[in-house]
């Protein structure tokens, strides 16, 4: 398999490039959808999370209250450190659960990581980061996903600058203008990674 890392800061449109790499082929193994499923009532990080801060942070129907999380550990940076503590390791192991799914196959493997920078992975056959200007990007978050600024300008502050993914990229999608080139600079993407040598099948997984 071909495994391919995306990454980008939040409402850089990674999710949209990782939907088209899919549409063309591609088999995504999402980090972000790794933590939802890992957060349902009954699982381990659920459980460790409700330990930690109580059943204040549930809904009323016993969901998590994700919104309410994120208040909470994105105003308090040591709140973060705790949630990373309980999230990072849980993930990482399900990754690799997931990845493995694809071992002996020549499929070409998404795996759409929003904090690769922190994680300090870096073992894949290449590095694809969507970037986009920070204005634009609390711009597109009030706008499209009704964030208020205040808590979106306090998420990308916690996030890797746009420097620091930039450095560790194979390939750039910039997604400063229309929709239309954005789409684009996807397809060609795409184009740049069906490119890439194929590794042989069989390697084992990196780790």
């Amino acid at each position: 398999m071909l495994e391919i890392g995306l990454t980008g800061g939040i409402g850089s449109g990674k999710s949209t490039a990782a939907t088209i790499f899919v549409e063309n082929g591609a088999s995504l193994v999402d980090a972000d959808q790794i933590v939802r499923d890992l957060q349902q009532p009954g699982e381990k990080v659920f459980e460790e999370m409700l330990s930690k801060w109580g059943t204040d942070i549930l809904t009323s129907d016993g969901q998590l209250d994700r919104q309410l999380v994120a208040n909470i550990v994105f105003s308090k940076p040591e709140e973060l450190t705790a949630l990373n503590a309980i999230v990072h390791p849980a993930v990482r192991e399900e990754m690799t659960n997931r990845r493995e799914a694809h071992l002996n196959t020549d499929n070409t493997v998404i795996l759409e990581i929003p904090l690769l920078v922190e994680s300090g992975y870096r073992n894949f056959d290449a590095i694809i980061v969507v970037d986009v200007d920070t204005e634009i990007a609390v711009e597109r978050l009030v706008q499209h996903r009704f964030f208020d600024e205040e808590d979106a300008r306090n998420r990308i502050d916690k996030q890797a600058s746009r420097e620091s993914r930039i450095e560790i990229a194979d390939y750039v999608i910039e997604n400063n203008a229309s929709f239309e080139e954005f789409e684009e600079e996807i397809i060609e993407c795409w184009n740049w990674i069906e490119s890439i040598e194929r590794p042989e099948i069989g390697r084992p997984l990196p780790l």
